[in-house]
């Protein structure tokens, strides 16, 4: 048991066990924060796995770096830098592109920030860590709020019967008066006539460029229903 447990590994595990738990809670914040958001990969538990271990990391570095020190030319930064290159392989599988759309990359920063947070616990920067970790809380549910309030990203309905024949007078209405289409969703129901067309697009302008859009698509022959969405 002595040769099991070292006195250097008993002093540690004093120091070790309060940082592991401290990475836990905050990451653990962080990874909640994504989970509340629908179809994202990473969550909490994810987010934990990855600042713990990168928290581990960081006291193997100190652990080592005390436990030769002298005896050989080491450097404890080395091992918490290829946390920072290695977490890329975590962020690259939750980032996922449909049409011009790229989803998953505020989940893959968090990945990539809840890992700096436990290299900072790790090496007993808590104060950094702890401040870290509220500022890209804020930045997750604060900012979100006030980036949907102002953006200039809309989503147009159109409800129409002749679905090919109108798509192409909307696309053409779109592009005469300069609006960037980024996806066109098509979703039918079997409860309605004909088919929705949902237009997510870039308005450089709030209202009046939108109510000349809605009048004109409104006039059409097949438009049942038009209207926008945030």
């Amino acid at each position: 048991m002595k040769e099991f447990l070292t006195n250097d590994q008993v002093l540690f595990l004093g120091i070790s066990l309060p940082r592991l738990l401290l990475t836990a809670i905050l990451c653990g914040i962080i990874g909640f924060e994504r989970e509340q958001h629908v179809n994202r990969p990473a969550g909490a538990r994810t987010h934990m796995l990855v600042g713990v271990a990168s928290c581990l990391i960081m006291i193997i570095s100190e652990f080592v770096y005390q436990k030769y020190d002298g005896a050989a030319n080491i450097d404890p930064t080395r091992l918490g830098a290829q946390v920072i290159s290695g977490i890329g392989f975590l962020g690259a599988g939750t980032i996922i592109k449909e049409g011009y759309n790229v989803k998953g990359l505020t989940t893959a920063a968090s990945l990539w920030a809840v890992s700096c947070v436990g290299l900072a616990v790790g090496c007993g920067f808590y104060s950094g860590a702890i401040v870290a970790t509220l500022i890209i809380y804020i930045t997750l549910i604060c900012l979100k709020s006030f980036m949907e309030r102002h953006s200039h990203y809309r989503t147009l309905c159109v409800h129409c019967i002749e679905t090919e024949e109108t798509m192409e007078q909307v696309r053409k209405l779109l592009d005469s008066v300069e609006i960037s289409i980024q996806e066109v969703e098509y979703v039918f129901t079997e409860e309605e006539v004909g088919a929705l067309f949902r237009i997510h697009m870039i308005l450089s302008t709030e209202k009046d460029k939108l109510e000349y859009i809605l009048s004109k698509i409104s006039e059409m022959n097949e438009v049942i229903d038009v209207y926008v969405e945030r």
